[in-house]
Formats: C-alpha cells, structure tokens, sequence
C-alpha cells in the first residue's frame, strides 16, 4: 500500500513548457466524470464539515447584515424624512413575506440548491431550462453587483476616513478595482468558506453597531427639537398621513438590497448540523437549523433597519446623504464618527470595509456554485467551466466592466441590486405557492399567492422606478442566454451519459454471441407491431446483407425530455412479439445509441455493429429537430459522435445505413 496520490514522475520525461504549465494551473479542478461537479473546493455532503446553525448563520450574515453599511444612506436618499415608514414596509415584507417563503424552501430544497431548482423540478423541458437561464441572469446580476457594490462602499468607506491618505480622494475606481482583483487573486489562489472568520466578522461589526445604535438612540431621545423637525416635516411634506403612508409604499421596493441574505441562506443548508437520526432525504434537524437560521437573521437585521433609519433622518442633515457629502453611502460610520469620535469611527470603518470585501467573496463564491450547478449540466457552457479559477478571471473582468460602467458609486448600482433580488424572491415565492398548490394545501397556497402578488408589484416598481437595474439585469441575461444556446450547439456532438448500465436480460441477450461481431437493429419506438419488426428485420436483411437467419436484437430510443443533456441510462432487455430489444430512455437518440454502443464494447469485448435506415425530409429541418428536439438525421449524427468519442477507427463501432 502506498500513500503517493499519483505516481512517481518520470526523471527521463521532459519538463512541460511554460504554456502547458499554466493550462495545468488554469484548469485544476476540472471534473472529468460527468454530472458530479460541487462548487469551489467542494467535498462530498458526507464529507463536510457541520457547523451550529448559529454560526453558518454568520456565514449568510457578511451578505446580508453588511448591507447595514450602506442601506440607511441608500434609504435616506430614496425616501427622506419618510424612510423610518418606508422601512417598516420593508420589515413587514421581510418578516411576514420573504421568511415565511424561505422557510418553505428550506423544506423542499434541503441540499441547498435554492427556489431556482424548485421552479426547475416543477417546470421541466425547454420551458423550465429557458425560465432557469433567466433566473440565472438575474441571480448573476444579484451576486455581481453585490461584489461590486460592496466594494465600492468599503472604498467609499476608506476614502471618507479622516486619517486616510489625501492621494486617495477621488480615486474611487481605482480603489474598487483593487478591492476586486484582491478578491479575484484570493479565489484563484483556492478559497475556502472560512466559517471563523464569517463568526469573527460578525459579531465584531455588530457588536459595533449595537454601540453606534445605543448611542445615536439616546443622542435623538436628548434632541427633542431635532426629533420635533422630523416629524414636523414628516406630517407637513406631504399634505396628509395618507399620502405619506402611499408614498412609503411606493418607495419601500427602493430598500429591499439585503433580501438577498435569504437566497444565501438556503444555499448554505448543506453546512449546517442535523440530528444524529437526519437521513439524506429528510434531514430534519437541518431544516429545523435552517428556519432558526433565517428566523433570527430576519429578526436581528429588521431591528436594526427600523432603529438606524429613525436615527440617520434626525441626527444627519439631508445634505450628507446627497453624492459627494460625508454621509452617502456611509451614514452609520458618519454617526460613529460624530458621537463616537474618530478612534471608535476608524474601527468601525475597518470593520465595514472587512466584512463589505467578505460579502464580496460571499457572492464569489455563490457564482462559482451557482453557474457549475447548471450550465454544464444543460450542456450549455464550454468543458472549462466546471473549473474554478477561469470563471474567476471572467466574473472580475465583468466586476471591472460594472465598477467602471458605474464610476464605482453605491447609488446608482442600487437600482440593479435591487432588481436582481426581488426577482429572485418574486421567483421564490412563484416557486412555494406552485409546490402547495400541487400538494392542495389551499390556504398555504392562498397565504403565498398574496405574497407573490406583494413581490411582483415591488419588482414592477422597482423596475419602472429604476430601469437602469432592468437594463443591466437583461445584459447577463442576454449573455447567458446566447453563450448557453450557442454551448449547447457546440457541444451536440459529445457523449451526453454520466453512466450506462444494461439490465441482466440486456447482457443475456448478447451472451449467445461469443465471438462477434454483435449486430445490432436501430428501430423507432413509435411503431412497436409485430408487422413493423418484421418489416424493419426484412430491410436489413436485405439491403446490409445480414444472414438470413439472424436473430435481429433491435435498439430503441425513448426520447423523455429532449431538453437534458447529462443523463444516465439504463438499458432494459424485453421481449416483445417474439423479438429481443434493448430499449433505453435518453434525451437524444444519436448520442444515446452511441453511449450504448460504446458501453456494449467495453463489457462484452465485442465489435457492435448498428443498422439504420435513412431518414426521409429535409436535412436542415432535420438538424433543428436533432437539435432541440433529440431526433432528426440518426445515422450520420450517430458516426459523428462515435468518431469523436473514439479516435481509433479500430475501436468504434460500425455504423451502417441502408
């Protein structure tokens, strides 16, 4: 026994060159086997280390509890004096609207895939994978603009420091673009989801805020004249309390940034620790840690948004809020600064700008889970992409495009934020009231069908209040979209099957032959009479010259959904009107036939040879139909793909068209 993982090299073989090297490096990781990839430096489910639910908790926290040093400045900006009212919409959505449906996730997607695989289980075929691309670029601009937003406010952060450097002011690009090529290079080093340095970030920079939040309370409650012209202006501004009450409504979709904590959250169930009696289908205790998980999360950030947006509007003058003042972007550190003095304010600051750089990475990482997860297994995405370290260089170049398309500014990338995570929860809550619908739970699904309605009506608002995040939301989309369709196309011709297994009635069938070649008879299983395996039998005999007395065993392809890509097949031998078939679902005929042909070979050691007959019809109608609907022009699809699977003529199968 030896504890080498790979053999000894060779001192006589020569050194790979430069360029060899670096593809090496570029391309570590990249899965080989099929249908297996995990995320970034991922392990296997049974393999992972658990944690408290509490301190995965903090884990989901550097994403959503660091939208705390940027969402009071952002709300202030929005809404006003009337922000502390837009915020208890906010509230109530997040605790009555998004908790509740993320709870339900939790519940029905426990391997931490989230409400996109819901929608994909409960909306299969072409239908279901374009509506999971769309979601997918939504997703995307969700996590893009949170690395990019997050830091540009840890730059602004830095920069609005007083000890900081006189030469930084002004280099507000320059900045993030560091900020975010220190991401990418920690990333293309192997990061891992550090879950003590998320523990140790957040209660630091909560701990701070519980101070900054004591202090800015009791200096409000001692400015009874400040609180008296809030509220002055409050009931004044806008004519009646009615009318304020419908402006908070319309404004509150400004403010729903850090929702997406909840997506976080589910995608994160996999770390958390069950109870010793959790199997892998019902992972109780893992749900039960999930709901806690969410539940004080919720509750914890709703306490803060409704305490801080009171403070910032009575102790900040709206000016700071406007670009370029002190307090955008960074109303809480303003305060810190203020009351607290600049001690306290520099370590509140650094404690922002660390765990604004880990939401960062928080989101990184999501992306490298998130794009692998699908696309490859859609076949809609290059071989490369299972690999980590190339969808880092893509994901910073785009944060760069962002950062300077944006100017690095924290309010104008709101818009596109928000977009992307109220669609994302709009999708979720879709996703819930679908699921309790089809399980005829009638008030769940009434209960979460309002709460959908609450989600689209904050998305369309939030969408026509701000369609710059529509616009950019439908780039990645768009990008997606093309790039998938475009990989599906190249990729047509590859073997498509994680797996191949052939029954023990299958292996009987070809045990007769023992020394080859085994031939074999493709047929259609829409005709399935006796007169049409006869007919088809007879053909073969005739025009591929067989012996007149073969015993035909015959092929036939049952296209389920021609809309997957990776599958595993199961090969079934039956017995129907006297004739022997091996019968095998797949999503396209040629490339299953040649999965199937491929795998005889190797069990049996015999050559198969298989026997078509030409399709009738247009050939580029054909190959549209080969395309998106897994039949059209069989035979020389199926040569094609046996040629590039199998480069020694030698061993490839023969194919034979009559």
């Amino acid at each position: 026994m030896t504890t080498l993982s790979r053999p000894p090299a060779d001192p006589s073989a020569p050194r790979p060159g430069a360029r060899e090297r670096f593809r090496s490096w570029l391309l570590f990781g990249l899965q080989d086997a099929k249908g297996t990839h995990q995320g970034p430096g991922a392990v296997g489910d049974a393999h992972l280390k658990k944690h408290s639910w509490w301190q995965v908790m903090c884990l989901t926290g550097v994403d959503y509890f660091s939208t705390l040093g940027y969402q009071p400045a952002i709300a202030a900006l929005a809404a006003g004096v009337i922000s502390p009212l837009a915020t208890l919409v906010l509230v109530a959505v997040t605790l009555f609207g998004a908790l509740p449906v993320y709870r339900r996730v939790a519940g029905e997607s426990h391997r931490g895939e989230g409400s996109i695989a819901m929608l994909e289980r409960l909306l299969p075929r072409w239908g279901g994978k374009l509506l999971v691309l769309v979601l997918l670029g939504f997703a995307a601009t969700d996590f893009m603009i949170t690395m990019t937003l997050s830091a540009a406010d840890a730059t602004a952060h830095a920069i609005q420091n007083p000890f900081a450097p006189g030469w930084l002011q002004g280099q507000n690009i320059a900045v993030t673009l560091f900020l975010l090529a220190l991401l990418g290079a920690v990333f293309l080093r192997g990061f891992r989801e550090a879950i003590g340095v998320a523990v140790a970030l957040v209660v630091l920079y909560l701990g701070l805020n519980v101070i900054v939040v004591a202090v800015t309370v009791f200096e409000s409650a001692a400015h009874p004249t400040a609180v008296g012209d809030w509220w002055q202006a409050l009931t004044t501004s806008h004519g009646s309390p009615f009318m304020v009450v419908g402006i908070a409504l319309l404004v509150f979709p400004k403010l729903a940034l850090g929702l997406s904590g909840f997506e976080t959250g589910v995608a994160v169930m996999p770390q958390i620790q069950g109870r010793p009696g959790d199997t892998d289908e019902h992972p109780a205790g893992r749900i039960e840690g999930t709901r806690k998980l969410l539940t004080t999360a919720a509750v914890i950030m709703s306490s803060f948004l409704v305490t801080t947006s009171l403070t910032t509007v009575i102790l900040i003058p709206a000016h700071e809020f406007e670009p370029g003042g002190q307090a955008n972007g960074r109303a809480l550190a303003f305060l810190a600064h203020e009351y607290l003095g600049n001690g306290f304010g520099t370590v509140y600051d650094i404690s922002t700008i660390a765990i604004l750089w880990f939401a960062g990475a928080s989101a990184m990482a999501g992306l490298l889970n998130l794009v692998p997860r699908y696309l490859p297994r859609y076949g809609m995405a290059p071989e490369w992409a299972r690999a980590v370290r190339p969808l880092v260089l893509v994901f910073t170049v785009i944060g760069f495009l962002v950062t300077y398309l944006f100017d690095a500014d924290v309010d104008a990338q709101g818009g596109a934020y928000a977009t992307g995570v109220l669609v994302l929860m709009t999708s979720a809550a879709v996703a819930v009231t679908l699921s309790a619908r089809r399980q005829q739970q009638h008030r769940r699904t009434l209960g979460f069908g309002v709460i959908a309605v609450v989600f689209i009506y904050t998305t369309v608002a939030n969408v026509f209040e701000r369609p710059e995040g529509l616009r950019i939301a439908s780039f990645f989309i768009l990008g997606i979209i093309g790039i998938s369709l475009l990989s599906r196309v190249l990729r047509s011709f590859e073997l498509h099957a994680t797996h191949v297994h052939l029954d023990r009635q299958a292996l009987e069938f070809m045990s007769s032959n023992l020394e080859g070649p085994i031939s074999i008879i493709a047929h259609e299983p829409l005709r399935l009479s006796a007169q049409a395996y006869r007919d088809k039998l007879t053909s073969a005999i005739e025009v591929s010259h067989l012996p007149v007395d073969y015993q035909a065993l015959f092929l036939e392809v049952i296209v389920d959904d021609s809309s997957d890509f990776e599958t595993a097949l199961e090969v079934s031998g039956v017995t129907r009107h006297g004739y022997q078939i091996l019968e095998v679902h797949g999503p396209v005929v040629p490339n299953t036939i040649a999965s199937v042909l491929l795998h005889i070979r190797d069990v049996t050691g015999l050559m198969p040879h298989i026997y078509f007959r030409w399709t009738e019809g247009n050939p580029v109608k054909n190959l549209l139909r080969f395309l998106f609907l897994g039949e059209g022009e069989i035979a020389p699809v199926t040569r094609e793909v046996l040629r590039e699977a199998e480069p020694d003529v030698t061993r490839r199968p023969w194919v034979h068209v009559g």
